[in-house]
Formats: C-alpha cells, sequence, structure tokens
C-alpha cells in the first residue's frame, strides 16, 4: 500500500535548523506534487509548503518564506523540507502529503492525500 513517512524531526533552539524528509513507498513522488503541512496542539492543519511535478511551482507561507526551502530528490524518491531560523511558533507536528497540484495546498489541505504519522517538530529553549 501507499505509505508516505516523514522524518527529522526533533527539539531544537530558537534559530537552530532540521531537514525534513518525506520518505514514499508503493508511489513515485516525481509524478505529484508534495505538500508539507503542519498542525499545533489546538489549531487548525495549516499549509507550509508544496512543490510541484516539475519542480518549477514551489510555494511557501507567509511566515516561513526565506526561512524554509522544499525540494525533492527523485533518486531517492524523498522531499525534502529544509527549515533555518526556526522559531517557537513552529513548533508543530509536520505531515507529508501528495496531490496532483499546489494550487489548494493552502485552503483545501483535505484535497492532498496518503498522510503519514507526521514527524514532531519543537523550538524550545
Amino acid at each position: 500500500q501507499v505509505q508516505l513517512v516523514e522524518s527529522g524531526g526533533g527539539l531544537v533552539q530558537p534559530g537552530g535548523s532540521l531537514r525534513l524528509s518525506c520518505e514514499a513507498t508503493k508511489i513515485t513522488l516525481e509524478y505529484y506534487a508534495i505538500g508539507w503541512f503542519r498542525q499545533a496542539p489546538g489549531k487548525e492543519r495549516e499549509g507550509v509548503s508544496c512543490i510541484s511535478t516539475s519542480d518549477d511551482d514551489t510555494r511557501y507561507e507567509e511566515s516561513v518564506k526565506g526561512r524554509f526551502t522544499i525540494s525533492r530528490d527523485n533518486s531517492k524518491n524523498t522531499v525534502y523540507l529544509q527549515m533555518h531560523s526556526l522559531k517557537p511558533e513552529d513548533t508543530a507536528l509536520y505531515y507529508c502529503a501528495v496531490d496532483w497540484g499546489c494550487s489548494y495546498y493552502s485552503t483545501a489541505p483535505s484535497n492532498f492525500r496518503y498522510w503519514g504519522q507526521g514527524t514532531q517538530v519543537t523550538v524550545s529553549s
């Protein structure tokens, strides 16, 4: 069955960096747009970033622009989210999921499929 597995989360101090990975089985990520999402306790799930199938369309939620970078390595069937200058408000459970495009990653995350278990990112001193 199709499975996405997120990893790379952890505890980091404010200003620190982490790189999240989204690895897939039974699905070739190259043919899909991949979104990264996060959900903090008591808050709704929100779209953080998305990369299109051709990689020419990358999108970022306003608060992470200039700090986060999404990329993919098709040879490893993996999508990454490099996060720099982390802030306490970045603390959340981070997920990846797939869709045919990035048009609705911020307005309709439920369009995305194959959600993994997530990886916890905690930014705290």
